[in-house]
């Protein structure tokens, strides 16, 4: 049995490079090499069939529907992946993995299309909030016949560790855009109106890396003119994206939601010190006593400038709540191996015909 891991849909940049590595697209990037190692042999969905860095990339239309099971990312067109298999009459298997909150998507045939995905395929979220909302879109978007027949389930992810390199506070404090996206949902504007705030009263630097769409936008612009910006594409390797992280002073989240938020805890395991909106989510991501919630933009400059200006004070003060570090909380609570057994487990419940 062939598992084929898809993502990439809704993207029109590519999914492998010239040299046969994967692009990084944060998140979804990380959880396909997660895939690729726990299924050796696994194959990465692509617009033509090659032979890539340590792994293999197919066709849709390449595919025995009969001997794969599609692990689909851009959840959105997993019915189409269907009618696409389906051509022949066989009945392909497919396994939805909702990495991304369903809130992503604005218009309403994109929450109809999402609702009959999750109706008519098993759906494996990245985190109970997106479950959560999972299971609400299909009870809204979904007629009852087809709703009752949902199968949802959650896990924890967990990150990695193993690229993290030594923290070193830059001498221009430095602040992290941590995202890869300019989205509505991002909230991009509120960051930058924060950083111009902080920038106008001390010296610092602001550093993102956006995917190759987001780059070409008016937003990308405005957040690259200032002269203590640095605006730029993803990084090539994992390497370079931990060195980075290495050199952040701190991160200022902004996101009105996020399914798990791989960026935030990496960025924070890094060493960088994390500036949050009072919210649900961003409230289940750090220790509870964790001091640094914002809920105006007044607020979420003071605690910026107060961090930019001692560091070291505030990073002890947070490895102190968090009993001794902030690092070793967030890797007991988000262990990597946990999420992968916890992945494979399901995946073997709803496909136990899967031997790989």
């Amino acid at each position: 049995m062939t598992i084929a891991i898809k993502m990439g849909f809704l993207d029109d940049s590519p999914i492998v490079d010239d040299q046969g590595r994967l692009v990084s697209r944060g998140g979804g990037t990380a959880l396909v090499e997660r895939l690729l190692d726990m299924y050796p042999g696994a194959v990465v969905v692509n617009y033509e069939d090659r032979q890539c860095d340590g792994f293999e990339a197919r066709k849709l239309t390449s595919l025995e529907p009969l001997e794969t099971l599609v692990i689909n990312l851009d959840v959105i067109d997993s019915v189409g992946v269907f009618q696409t298999m389906h051509r022949e009459g066989a009945e392909p298997r497919i396994l939805n993995l909702q990495w991304l909150p369903p809130s992503h998507y604005h218009h309403k045939v994109n929450f109809a299309a999402m609702g009959l995905a999750y109706a008519l395929f098993p759906t494996l979220c990245s985190g109970e909030r997106t479950a959560g909302e999972v299971t609400e879109l299909v009870r809204r978007w979904t007629i009852s016949p087809l709703a009752h027949q949902a199968r949802v389930a959650w896990i924890q992810p967990g990150i990695r560790d193993d690229l993290a390199r030594e923290h070193v506070d830059p001498e221009i404090p430095t602040v992290l855009y941590p995202a890869i996206h300019l989205t509505e949902t991002k909230r991009p504007k509120i960051f930058l109106d924060v950083m111009n705030r902080v920038a106008a009263d001390m010296d610092v630097r602001m550093e993102a890396r956006l995917s190759q769409r987001d780059l070409a936008s008016v937003m990308a612009m405005k957040m690259s003119s200032p002269k203590w910006a640095s605006v730029g594409p993803l990084f090539g390797q994992r390497e370079e994206y931990w060195e980075s992280l290495a050199r952040m002073t701190a991160f200022l989240a902004t996101a009105k939601n996020e399914a798990y938020g791989f960026e935030y805890l990496e960025a924070l395991v890094a060493g960088a010190i994390g500036v949050f909106p009072d919210t649900t989510w961003a409230r289940k991501t750090v220790p509870e006593d964790y001091p640094y919630f914002y809920r105006t933009s007044d607020e979420a400059v003071s605690m910026l400038k107060e961090i930019l200006n001692d560091p070291q004070t505030a990073r002890n003060a947070i490895n102190e709540l968090a009993g001794g570090s902030i690092r070793d909380w967030i890797l007991e609570h988000n262990q990597r191996s946990g999420g992968n057994e916890a992945m494979r487990k399901q995946i073997e419940e709803w496909f136990p015909e899967i031997q790989v």
